[in-house]
């Protein structure tokens, strides 16, 4: 066994007489190196008249250090704090050292030896127990050869990461990096600042792999940004809790963890209208269909902390609806919340039952969520997707007209603008049964809100990549320029919320969804930002590749949010009210009469023609018509094969 592992294995109590032993040592040296400093001599004459004070030192001093806690210390996790015990303590020694020569009248020690006692002292004590935590740092370094980081951002975060890290024993603080020019070239703590500009040449100097972001404040933008500028380097990325968690205590300096991609794609925040969000829900009785979806539940999640009198979660799936239920149970509990909860199984296809929830709960405001959203499944469901995307949505929309609803709020989507598929064309014609319904009355006000993909929906692209990665890839992509919008759930529901607060009826909501995100892009980030590196032709070593299969049926390079290109700003800096033609009402209900008989009569050829001829819009990429009607025409050619 090495000197290094014996002194690591030392037991708490071998360490602290350690201490103990070295300060017995370092006391009385002070006192005799006070004493000749003062006198100029190896020697003084003074020290052989009166050696028995070595001993009074001991008994003075040693059992002051003991009572400030200069002995319960754990040397390896010492801060600067401990100066400040170590000259409290040496400097009462020192007050009642000089105390008790004055009352036993002990003459010829000149009293500027207890000033220069105290200096000594201070310096040897506090040195030697900085020394130790070097050292055992040092062995730690080297032992478990930690990663050597390079901290981005030199203000107070910066700094208490760098000190909190470098009390454990897995990471080295080597530079800092700080967009402030005041700082660069400075050193903090013997760790030197540089600019952004030479990432590069720090990374190479210093050999770092971790690149560790402690700037809290950082905007989502800003922190994308950064991220993005270590995107060529072999590096990590990993960034510090946020202030937010620091002061709840849910999180301390050293809980350094990776960067989510939600936390780079999602927006800053914009502060919500209060009125708008209340406007609809405030002691109301709301109702959502699709509750125990990624939509559906998050406005649910809202929707009960807007102090509705009651919440009618609707669902057609038991497992969706229990989850779902059960957590909104246990939130309402917590927080002591005066409001009924009813968890409702059903279909939105069946108005009688729903007219029947409607008039039984008085249900004052609806958010229709429920649909069938997955592009490549609809496309191959095309019957299914046109019953409960159109037929689901006119069914509530006419029993909510039927009971008195005040607001009917419709969950759209940018796939319903100039649609390659089914689904969006579904929803198209969703949003134009609702402005029709609007224009016709005044009783319900209709609106719809049109967004793009939301990060961690079960439809986002974001989980798929993340399951692919922890398997140890492929990255599937289905083409290598398609782009997407992105938004987090919580800001869409929202912002839903607030828009319905602003519809005066037949209104279509477009969601500013910021800058769209290239799919490739989003890809090569999150590999990167689990420590990993991209496999390709020009790295075969890598460790996740990225494989294009082709677009899937129905799905296209870039989605768009508005039909006409036009829309009109609101009160609310993130939502717009989009201004956009309408079908006439005969046009629309020919098309969902003879719509109607098409899916009556299993005809998903003839659906899809009717679709193609109500929207004109609409240009399907694909050829492919739904599973169930195929396999009927094949099985019906087998027959007649076998008859002739």
């Amino acid at each position: 066994m090495t000197l290094s592992q014996k002194i690591l294995s030392l037991s708490r109590i071998e360490k602290r007489l350690i201490m103990i032993t070295a300060d017995l040592v370092l006391i009385p040296f002070s006192w005799w190196l006070a004493v000749a400093l003062r006198y100029s001599q190896w020697w003084p004459e003074v020290l052989d008249k009166y050696w028995w004070f070595f001993y009074v030192l001991i008994v003075v001093v040693l059992p002051i250090f003991t009572r400030f806690g200069l002995y319960r210390a754990v040397i390896r996790y010492m801060g600067d704090q401990v100066l400040i015990t170590v000259v409290k303590g040496v400097g009462l020694s020192t007050l009642l050292l000089y105390l008790f020569t004055i009352v036993t009248n002990i003459s010829g020690i000149p009293r500027t030896s207890f000033l220069i006692f105290f200096g000594t002292t201070a310096f040897l004590v506090a040195g030697s127990r900085f020394l130790v935590r070097n050292y055992y740092h040092n062995i730690y370094k080297y032992a478990e050869q930690p990663f050597r980081v390079a901290i981005y951002g030199a203000g107070s975060a910066g700094v208490q990461v760098a000190n909190a890290i470098s009390l454990g024993n897995n990471a080295l603080p080597l530079a800092f990096v700080d967009d402030n020019p005041a700082l660069w070239n400075s050193s903090i703590n013997g760790i030197r600042v540089f600019s952004p500009q030479k990432v590069v040449e720090i990374i190479n100097k210093y050999a770092i792999d971790t690149v560790l972001l402690a700037m809290p404040q950082l905007t989502r933008a800003e922190r994308y940004n950064i991220v993005k500028m270590f995107d060529a380097l072999p590096v990590t990325v990993r960034t510090m809790p946020g202030l937010a968690d620091l002061v709840a205590g849910r999180a301390s300096f050293d809980d350094i963890k990776n960067i989510n991609i939600e936390e780079l794609l999602g927006r800053d925040p914009v502060l919500p209208n209060n009125e708008l969000l209340k406007s609809s829900i405030k002691d109301k009785s709301v109702l959502v269909t699709g509750a125990g979806g990624s939509i559906g539940s998050e406005l649910c999640r809202q929707i009960i902390l807007l102090s509705p009198i009651r919440l009618i979660l609707f669902e057609i799936s038991e497992f969706a609806l229990y989850t779902i239920d059960k957590e909104l149970r246990q939130v309402i509990a917590q927080q002591k919340l005066k409001i009924e909860l009813v968890p409702i199984i059903g279909s939105v296809q069946n108005q009688s039952r729903v007219q029947e929830i409607l008039r039984i709960f008085g249900v004052e405001t609806i958010y229709h969520a429920a649909a069938y959203k997955h592009v490549p499944l609809v496309e191959h469901n095309i019957i299914e997707g046109i019953n409960n995307n159109i037929f689901g949505t006119k069914a509530m929309a006419e029993a909510a007209l039927h009971c008195d609803v005040g607001l009917f709020v419709l969950i759209s989507t940018d796939k319903a603008v100039r649609p390659t598929n089914v689904m969006g064309v579904t929803k198209r014609l969703a949003e134009l049964i609702l402005q029709d319904l609007a224009q016709s009355q005044s009783k319900t006000i209709f609106c719809m809100v049109r967004f793009g993909n939301v990060l961690g929906s079960s439809g986002s692209v974001v989980p798929l990549f993340r399951e692919q990665i922890n398997n140890g890839g492929p990255i599937t992509l289905t083409h290598k320029d398609i782009i997407r919008y992105f938004m987090t759930i919580p800001e869409a529901a929202q912002l839903v919320i607030q828009a319905g607060a602003m519809a005066s009826g037949g209104d279509v909501f477009v969601l500013d969804m910021g800058d769209p995100v290239r799919i490739y892009d989003l890809a090569c980030t999150m590999i990167k930002l689990c420590g990993l590196k991209i496999k390709n032709a020009d790295n075969p070593h890598g460790d996740i590749e990225i494989v294009t299969t082709g677009l899937r049926p129905g799905e296209k390079l870039y989605e768009e949010l508005l039909v006409d290109s036009t829309a009109e700003k609101t009160q609310h800096p993130l939502i717009m009210r989009a201004c956009e033609s309408r079908l006439p009402p005969v046009t629309l209900t020919q098309a969902l009469t003879d719509l109607m008989q098409a899916c009556n009569s299993g005809d998903a050829k003839a659906a899809k023609t009717i679709l193609s001829q109500a929207i004109s819009d609409y240009k399907p990429n694909s050829e492919l018509v739904d599973l169930v009607w195929l396999r009927s025409a094949a099985t019906d050619q087998i027959i007649n094969i076998t008859q002739n």
